[in-house]
């Protein structure tokens, strides 16, 4: 198939893209960066929008900078490639080198791939674990969103239809992990789980499982209540966040099949989040 027929504009900057999504009353409007999870879209015609407004002209939204010594920013128009790359945020470098392959790492956009908001895909699950937040901008002002507000459902964000997310503010873990599991390299992963150490408390999230990415908090508790992550704990922690997901079956995987994922793969985070310390240790040594 191919697309429905659109309109199309160039934005100079973001003022001005957001401008152009206002002017579309009936909310129509779309934006495009990379394209890699929305021209699939327009050639099925799952999306139909009138007008596609081109960001990929704004100076300054494909940088990466640091706002301290625990956070940096990371512009809209940062691609899955820069981020592979990129040294300061070793697990963000870690989840973005399972994202597609190298032309769709090339081309796809962190502001893209957050708000697509596909629950299974790698970054949303690493914005929840590490308690990121986007700003975004719209023609009345500025404002910040969490990551956990701004997935709402499958697909679906919290965003108005004339804003536009312009940047990441990401902490730096102090302890990181990750592990996913696909059918293929390259396919989105079955169930992602990222966990993350930020200002001395653990967060686990994991992708997959429902409708957006979730927070496993009966097994943050346990890991966080405890002096040392020992194998004991970890098993513990993995149970529970098995026991706490209810996921949905399909023909990648049945429902059963999913939350035994949740238990390895949790289980496989924590163990690399516990080895993370240890090689800090070492290295300061």
């Amino acid at each position: 198939m191919k697309p429905a027929p659109f309109d199309y504009v160039v934005a100079a900057s973001a003022d001005e893209a957001v401008q152009y999504l206002a002017e579309v009353e009936d909310g129509t409007a779309k934006i495009i960066a990379g394209g890699q999870s929305l021209v699939p879209l327009l050639a099925l015609r799952l999306a139909r929008p009138s007008l596609l407004v081109d960001i990929n002209r704004i100076p300054g939204l494909a940088t990466i900078e640091s706002l301290s010594k625990t956070s940096i920013r990371i512009g809209a128009l940062v691609s899955h490639r820069m981020l592979c790359e990129q040294t300061t945020s070793p697990l963000l470098s870690e989840a973005a080198s399972w994202i597609g392959h190298t032309a769709i790492r090339t081309r796809g956009t962190i502001g893209g791939s957050l708000a697509h908001s596909d629950p299974a895909a790698e970054l949303p699950v690493v914005a929840v674990a590490a308690g990121m937040s986007v700003e975004v901008v719209s023609p009345s002002g500025k404002r910040t969103i969490s990551a956990e507000d701004l997935f709402v459902s499958t697909l679906e964000n919290s965003l108005a239809d004339d804003e536009m997310i312009v940047a990441v503010d990401a902490p730096l873990p102090e302890r990181w992990g990750f592990a996913e599991y696909a059918r293929r390299h390259g396919d989105f992963g079955l169930v992602t789980v990222a966990v993350a150490e930020v200002g001395g408390k653990i967060r686990i999230a994991i992708g997959g499982v429902g409708n957006k990415p979730v927070r496993a908090l009966e097994s943050e508790a346990l890991v966080n209540d405890a002096t040392s992550l020992d194998t004991q704990l970890t098993e513990r922690a993995a149970r529970a966040a098995a026991s706490a997901v209810t996921p949905n079956g399909d023909f990648h995987g049945s429902a059963s099949y999913r939350t035994g994922l949740v238990e390895e793969l949790v289980g496989r985070a924590l163990r690399q989040l516990a080895l993370s310390r240890l090689s800090a240790m070492e290295n300061w040594s």
